[in-house]
């Protein structure tokens, strides 16, 4: 991006005018915060629906259900990953990557009793292997002969929960499209900048920056593999039985 002092920028005002047009946008901002505390109430009076929580998953120990997903916890948040079988690592879902890669502290999580896992669509030995090159180490499962039972055709970009009652299972609430944002700080940090997140359906000044091409990649893979690669660790995943 350029740094010219002749690139587009925000009028320059002295303070006091920088101030009373901020202060006008607070009101909006705490409009919008309000509004989002009572979606939230409102989400948590939806009714459930009750899954199969013998649906059969695979994990480092073998199969297991989406009951022992939970970890014992009362709730679960689950990522369904989405996976190109017998493709290299710069071909899988970017989109993904980007969210799931953001999903790093657990511990927050776990102090309201819930657990965090990633169902991946894929076969379990094949996509974990992209999961430890990624450098995450969020509990990892194949929900590959759950698929059809757990997502019932809906995605891309699934998050779903789920409540544990003994030994039953309950959906509770699920988001595809730019409701998994919720599993994002990028873009919140980016709709706080003068430039913005710079993709092309923003509302930005005529002449603001916007980047071309697929924003959650650059040259040819998922952006968040770049750091992985110039710090020396291997995207082979042929031993996954996929292509090099």
């Amino acid at each position: 991006m350029s740094t010219e002092t002749s690139a587009p920028a925000p009028k320059a005002v002295d303070r006091a005018a920088y101030q009373a047009e901020l202060d006008g946008l607070r009101i909006r901002e705490k409009a919008y915060t309000r509004e989002g505390d009572a979606i939230a109430a409102a989400r948590r009076r939806l009714p459930m629906v009750e899954v199969d929580a013998g649906a059969p998953l695979i994990g480092p120990s073998g199969q297991v259900t989406l009951l022992d997903a939970f970890e014992g916890r009362t709730q679960l948040i689950a990522y369904f990953q989405m996976w190109h079988a017998d493709h290299p690592a710069a071909e899988q879902c970017e989109g993904c990557t980007f969210f799931n890669s953001q999903v790093r502290e657990l511990s927050y999580l776990h102090s309201r009793d819930v657990t965090y896992a990633t169902l991946c669509q894929g076969p379990y030995e094949e996509s974990v292997r992209y999961r430890d090159f990624m450098g995450w180490d969020v509990p990892w499962y194949s929900a590959r002969e759950s698929i059809d039972t757990l997502m019932a055709g809906r995605g891309p970009f699934m998050l779903a929960c789920y409540l544990r009652q003994g030994e039953r299972v309950f959906e509770t609430y699920w988001t595809t499209g730019r409701g998994v944002e919720a599993m994002d700080q990028t873009y919140g940090l980016l709709d706080r900048t003068a430039y913005g997140r710079q993709e092309p359906w923003e509302d930005s000044p005529a002449g603001w920056p916007r980047i071309s091409g697929n924003y959650m990649s650059a040259d040819g893979r998922p952006t968040a593999q770049w750091p992985r690669l110039r710090a020396g660790h291997s995207d082979d995943l042929e031993a996954a039985g996929q292509h090099s």
